[in-house]
């Protein structure tokens, strides 16, 4: 018997999966949030070379982990925002207000 292959029913185009593979970038997506327009981006873990704060939980993402970007649409380059995936799908419960302890480490 072969082995199951996971593969997406229809899927993209051979070409478009490769670009987007050597790129480490997903397709962006527009997401309406607070009333506002904002667009999507997830990152895949080898594209990701720097530390990021998540504004969602005001934990790091560490390089080489995937997460998404998020910027309001008519914002600019300044304005996006680095999420863990979790945070990001559960962003209407999530504050980006988190109270620290005095004694936590402020990066």
């Amino acid at each position: 018997m072969s082995p199951r292959r996971n593969r997406p029913p229809g899927g993209d185009r051979p070409a478009d999966r490769t670009e987007q593979q050597e790129s480490g970038l997903g397709a962006s997506s527009t997401v309406e949030w607070q009333g506002e327009e904002w667009v999507v981006r997830p990152i895949a873990g080898s594209a990701s070379a720097k530390h990021y704060r998540c504004p969602g939980c005001d934990q790091e993402i560490p390089p080489g982990v995937g997460h998404v970007v998020a910027w309001r649409d008519y914002g600019g380059v300044d304005d996006r925002r680095h999420w863990h995936r979790a945070c990001w799908n559960a962003r209407d419960r999530r504050t980006s207000k988190v109270q620290r302890s005095r004694n936590a480490p402020r990066h």
